[in-house]
């Protein structure tokens, strides 16, 4: 595929599971810029190319105080408020420790 002019991309909005582990269809090298709550959904929007071939990329969430395997948590996305009380932070898996409880 040739490569994509700025022009061409697009900020698309996804919605999170809230869950420990998961996985995300999102266009091949997607930036993902955000993570928030949107109606009561965590959603996270990237930068995609709308023409890319789609990929698997695995995700972490970790409520505040709660352990987390330093050598899994990969990188940080960002950091969700759901409602006055609870807290979630949200790491991209790094590639080798991928998820292994879902298809």
């Amino acid at each position: 595929m040739a490569k994509r002019k700025r022009e061409d991309m697009k900020v698309f909005k996804y919605q999170c599971e809230v869950t420990d582990k998961f996985r995300m269809e999102l266009p091949e090298h997607a930036q993902i810029l955000t993570v928030h709550m949107q109606k009561g959904f965590v959603c996270i929007w990237a930068l995609v190319d709308p023409d890319a071939q789609m990929e698997f990329r695995w995700f972490r969430m970790v409520g505040t105080g709660h352990p987390i395997d330093v050598l899994e948590s990969g990188s940080f996305v960002g950091t969700v408020f759901m409602g006055a009380e609870l807290v979630f932070h949200l790491f991209e898996i790094k590639a080798e420790s991928k998820l292994e409880e879902k298809p």
